[in-house]
């Protein structure tokens, strides 16, 4: 009786006593007679194969805990995107006021050139009325000066005609 251990199997002094037989596919495979279906079995069944309350519970924490973080994530990137476009308006403003200084100054170009052009025509009338009043006067000792060459023409003319008629 030494040699039976407690589950009824002979007990090995040695194991390279032992023989060593090539494992099958019997060794691996379960003899359906061996299980017995009672409420012990079903139940270990039920917890350790379908998954429990306890897993879904454990899952539905993660995936919200997933869907916490992603709102999270897209309320700060929207917070981001607010960020930006608020400086980006700013931006515009700047731009605006920039706008509005270049437009105050072209302004104040268009009435410069106002000015120079209400000159440059009180120059130019000036300048108009010197020149007619030049002109009547070169028209007039154009004239003074055309009817002289007249006259000395028809002179010399007269003169010419004398002298080869013998009359002087």
């Amino acid at each position: 009786m030494e040699n039976i251990d407690d589950n009824g199997a002979e007990k090995v002094k040695n194991k390279s006593q032992q023989p060593k037989k090539p494992l099958s596919d019997k060794d691996f495979s379960i003899d359906m007679s061996d299980l017995q279906m009672n409420n012990k079995t079903i139940d270990l069944l039920v917890a350790n194969v379908i998954p429990t309350t306890k897993y879904f519970e454990s899952r539905f924490d993660n995936m919200q805990f997933q869907i916490d973080r992603v709102n999270q994530d897209m309320n700060a990137f929207k917070q981001d995107v607010s960020k930006s476009f608020e400086q980006v308006d700013k931006r515009f403003e700047q731009v605006d006021k920039r706008f509005e200084q270049v437009d105050k100054r072209f302004e104040q170009v268009d009435k410069r050139f106002e000015q120079v052009n209400a000159k440059l025509d009180t120059i130019i009338e000036r300048m108009d009325v010197k020149i007619d009043a030049g002109l009547r006067e070169n028209r007039s000792m154009t004239f003074k000066l055309f009817s002289f060459a007249m006259i000395f023409s028809a002179i010399s003319m007269a003169g010419l005609l004398g002298k080869l008629t013998g009359l002087f």
